[in-house]
């Protein structure tokens, strides 16, 4: 399985870029994520929706969506309807300690909306500091009710897809290249396993 040749969707980003272009939906979903809470189903779905079929309805990554049952449901019934699905849907198993030192060390930078890592992707020398800023929700307390949101609210979805045998857990402890390779070596057997 090749990765550079497949479109990654992420909702979180498209939500972000929607905020820092002050739209109507960034306008709308700043108000849920600045309170820790997941910006509502329709809101979303429209962004995933529009992604997906820029895409082609093929060869596609989502990151971050589905977050709940209905999104979920959602998503099955709408790629029906475009004659596709799913191949595989992929959980990282992460402890929740790890998680939380991970995303609090997150860091962007406010002018080009680039995404920095204190640990494994510290921003260039040549970026003025003040111009790097830590997100609400990257905070530690933010994040432990992020946890909590997501146990409640998205973890139900890998039992959603578990029982359509589409789950996959992969170890997501490590340096990003090294989960970025256990994610590639896991769909493609998978994938060639079900073929």
């Amino acid at each position: 399985m090749e990765s550079n040749d497949i479109e990654h969707i992420s909702t979180g980003i498209i939500l972000r870029e929607a905020i820092r272009n002050g739209t109507p939906t960034g306008t709308l979903a700043r108000e849920y994520i600045e309170n820790s809470r997941l910006v509502p189903g329709p809101v979303v779905r429209k962004l995933a929706e529009s992604a997906i079929a820029a895409a082609g309805f093929d060869r596609f990554v989502l990151d971050g969506y589905p977050r709940t049952i209905e999104q979920a449901e959602w998503l099955t019934e709408f790629l029906i309807e475009h004659r596709t699905s799913l191949q595989a849907v992929v959980s990282l198993c992460v402890p929740d300690d790890v998680i939380v030192n991970r995303l609090s060390k997150r860091r962007v930078n406010m002018e080009t909306g680039e995404n920095y890592h204190l640990d494994f992707k510290p921003p260039p020398e040549d970026v003025d500091p003040s111009l790097v800023y830590q997100r609400e929700d990257d905070r530690p307390e933010s994040i432990v009710k992020r946890l909590a949101v997501y146990r409640e609210e998205t973890h139900p979805v890998e039992d959603y897809y578990r029982v359509r045998n589409l789950l996959l857990e992969v170890d997501g402890l490590g340096a990003f290249d090294a989960v970025h390779d256990r994610i590639v070596e896991a769909v493609r057997i998978f994938v060639s396993s079900a073929e």
